[in-house]
């Protein structure tokens, strides 16, 4: 089980790539911007692959070409190093 992250300094290379604290709540969120539905829909499904793979669920909204996503860790309460590392890999995607 993963635990509440205690080190917020491990969150910089995230806030370097786009990465916020969400206004309401203890989690990340970004706004991915795409060419189009069918680019947006296609990195939707390659991270969701990867992500359940990690057993974390995004949360996530879609409108045309622009994929909004909030990471947290309900289990802790807040940001884990799950979320850390769901984001790097949905920024490598």
């Amino acid at each position: 089980m993963p635990e509440k992250l205690r080190d917020r300094s491990l969150l910089e290379p995230a806030f370097a790539t786009g990465w916020v604290i969400a206004d309401d709540r203890d989690a990340i969120t970004k706004t991915f911007t795409f060419r189009n539905f069918v680019d947006a829909f296609g990195w939707m499904t390659r991270a969701a692959i990867s992500a359940e793979k990690m057993n974390h669920h995004p949360e996530w909204s879609n409108v045309y070409k622009t994929v909004t996503v909030t990471l947290t860790s309900h289990d802790v309460g807040g940001i884990s190093d799950r979320d850390v590392t769901l984001a790097a890999l949905m920024d490598a995607l």
